[in-house]
């Protein structure tokens, strides 16, 4: 059999659904098809892309690798496909919970002045490229390590990282907290696009206890909730004030990386002017 663009959008879905009954409803298609598309993909590159076993479907090692690569296919194919819309499309920039920080009105005002036939659209996505690896946007601001393939990147700044606690907490009465401090509590973690993880401590000091949630609004209330703590960065704190939650400085945590990213194969037309502004805007610290 021959591997059609449908098997990848198929795959895809169930991905981003981690449902075969939600992935179904968002093609249009009925769970028996999708099934079937997506056994018959697995039999074509000859490995298990799903994991079935558990209640809830999540990709195999191989299913990881696997969408990254057909996300970059299936938004290059998209592309190419809209190529007398391309010079005069908006331009997104896709990002997970912060954008820029600061810095992120002072971009969106001088692009529309600089820029202003290319509108310039922020988007807030929950992923780990920010939609950019679907094509769901033409650029993302990121933060830590980027390995998706075909994604190029310009390193922005770094910025200090935070511990977020609950307000009424001991640890909201410190000035600045350390590693140590959060690993005897529960530790909440997005990791659908969050930035920290496990990693972040030393392998053995590492908290005993973690909450998994899926979103940064979950993440500020299940802190506030008082069910655990959590870290992030600088920007978070400016962006995402809540009542609930105490934000002070992680001592002796390294800063985050920030990019922004983009498909390397084409790119939107504007893309290098956001990557110049962006860098120049940036800078003016």
């Amino acid at each position: 059999m021959s591997i059609e663009l449908r098997h990848l959008r198929c795959f895809l879905a169930v991905a981003d659904e981690s449902s075969v009954t939600r992935a179904a409803a968002r093609l249009g298609l009925t769970q028996p098809s999708v099934s079937r598309t997506l056994a018959a993909l697995e039999g074509h590159v000859g490995v298990r892309l799903v994991d079935r076993s558990t209640h809830h479907l999540v990709l195999t090692a191989e299913g990881r690798a696997f969408r990254d690569k057909a996300a970059v296919a299936v938004a290059a194919f998209d592309e190419a496909l809209d190529v007398g819309g391309l010079p005069h499309r908006p331009l997104r920039l896709g990002h997970a919970w912060s954008a820029l920080g600061p810095y992120t009105t002072p971009l969106l005002r001088r692009w529309e002045r600089e820029h202003p036939d290319t509108p310039l659209e922020l988007l807030r996505i929950d992923d780990r490229t920010a939609g950019l690896s679907r094509g769901e946007v033409d650029a993302a601001v990121l933060r830590g390590p980027v390995g998706t393939p075909g994604l190029a990147t310009e390193l922005l700044f770094t910025e200090p990282r935070v511990a977020a606690v609950p307000s009424d907490s001991p640890l909201a009465a410190q000035v600045s907290l350390t590693l140590a401090d959060l690993a005897a509590w529960p530790v909440v973690l997005n990791t659908v696009s969050g930035l920290t993880t496990l990693d972040l401590w030393p392998a053995d000091a590492r908290p005993t206890a973690t909450i998994t949630v899926a979103n940064t609004d979950d993440w500020l209330t299940a802190i506030a909730a008082g069910r655990g703590v959590g870290s992030s960065v600088a920007s978070t704190a400016q962006m995402h004030a809540h009542r609930g939650v105490a934000y002070r400085p992680l001592s002796d945590a390294p800063s985050a990386p920030v990019f922004l990213a983009w498909r390397s194969t084409r790119p939107h037309p504007a893309v290098r002017q956001l990557v110049a502004l962006a860098r120049t805007v940036a800078r003016k610290r």
